[in-house]
């Protein structure tokens, strides 16, 4: 698989912040919806889904096992097999929105709209690169193990993002 590209951010005013990634990814969207949606789809790349009601206002409720974040919200949009979006405290606005590219990929066009200092802005693009590269593998059959994890990839990841910092 190629390596997930960069992230990209801009400002949307005094220390708020709209995030976006665009991998694509060689699984039908049917393989990748439910890696977003379900609880053991999300344990294997993002969080574990301590609560998640799965339609247009349900709750959500996420634990980062690497971090122990916790953070809870409402699903803000949900268009079954194309879009669910995530609105949660901490972390705001989390969207997915997948589009098949033939049969047999998909891009997820993705956006996380947060408030936060610069810091916690390169913090994010290497959180969520990281955990792109989580769902990547987890989709090839490889799970993350929560167990082993370490911060030195994404420390890499976050040293990778500082030459975009803000001026």
């Amino acid at each position: 698989m190629p390596p997930v590209s960069h992230g990209t951010s801009e400002s949307r005013g005094e220390d708020r912040w709209r995030l976006r990634f665009e991998p694509h990814l060689p699984y039908a969207y049917e393989v990748i919806w439910p890696a977003l949606t379900t609880r053991d789809g999300l344990r294997g790349w993002l969080a574990e889904a301590e609560v998640l009601e799965r339609h247009l206002g349900g709750a959500v409720t996420l634990r980062w096992p690497n971090t122990g974040t916790v953070v809870s919200g409402h699903v803000t949009a949900w268009d079954v097999e194309r879009i669910v979006e995530y609105t949660v405290t901490e972390h705001g606005r989390i969207r997915f929105h997948l589009e098949p590219v033939g049969t047999d990929s998909t891009v997820i066009r993705f956006l996380n709209e947060r408030r936060g200092t610069e810091s916690e802005r390169l913090d994010s693009l290497a959180g969520w690169h990281h955990h792109f590269e989580l769902l990547e593998s987890a989709l090839a059959g490889h799970p993350a193990d929560w167990s082993a994890w370490s911060d030195a990839h994404w420390a890499e990841l976050r040293a990778s993002y500082a030459p975009h910092a803000a001026a």
